[in-house]
């Protein structure tokens, strides 16, 4: 025997859909936030990978010369020196933002890109320099290894300085607004994530190295 069902809404109204009965708001930039936070760790995975190789063939010199006779521990120090007054300087330019100080937040960020190519400018330098040795990367594994991690730290940081650039642009032309907000601090957290991958370069790469 077959059954009806009754309406249960008043005439004239449409049932909710389902998708309104339990609603869920997402904050603005929310999923920005996320997308950054994994392309961060996949970032993660790349360094780990790059230091599990230079744990292995860190020693592996096939004759040729050793950290010990090719570093220059002092120069490195300086060049670690500019690095994290980098990352100081845009942790005051994020603190000018939540002031709403847009003047202070374009003048830490030029600060932080000046230490930024000064930190560039050393490494290439070094570079330049185990070049002319004759210390290139086709030299022996831990020769490659070396320019490997270090060169796409590098780059990280000249990307860096691109969007810290065409972030200031953006700042100058439409103020601290939302979206310019969420880009600094995109931003902040890839910088600081360098900071903490060059510590980790400056720990194992060149101190360690010295002194095997």
């Amino acid at each position: 025997m077959a059954t009806t069902m009754t309406e249960t809404t008043p005439p004239g109204t449409e049932a909710p859909a389902f998708w309104d009965l339990d609603p869920h708001e997402h904050p603005p930039g929310a999923s920005t936030m996320l997308g950054f936070w994994l392309y961060l760790m996949s970032d993660c995975l790349i360094f780990a990978m790059l230091f599990a190789a230079w744990g292995v063939y860190g020693a592996a010199y096939a004759g040729g010369p050793t950290p010990k006779e090719l570093f220059d521990l002092k120069l490195v120090a300086v060049n670690t020196a500019m690095l994290l007054l980098s990352s100081i300087t845009y942790g005051f330019a994020m603190i000018s933002s939540d002031e709403k100080r847009q003047g202070a937040v374009l003048g830490w960020l030029a600060a932080t890109g000046l230490f930024g190519a000064a930190f560039l400018a050393i490494e290439l330098y070094e570079f330049s320099h185990l070049l002319h040795e004759g210390a290139g990367p086709q030299r022996s594994a831990f020769l490659s290894a070396f320019f490997t991690l270090v060169g796409t730290h590098g780059l990280h940081v000249t990307f860096g300085l691109i969007w810290l650039v065409t972030l200031m642009v953006q700042v100058a032309r439409r103020g601290l607004e939302p979206a310019n907000l969420r880009r600094l601090q995109c931003l902040s957290l890839f910088w600081h994530f360098l900071d903490v991958i060059w510590i980790g370069v400056f720990t194992f790469v060149y101190l360690l190295g010295v002194m095997r």
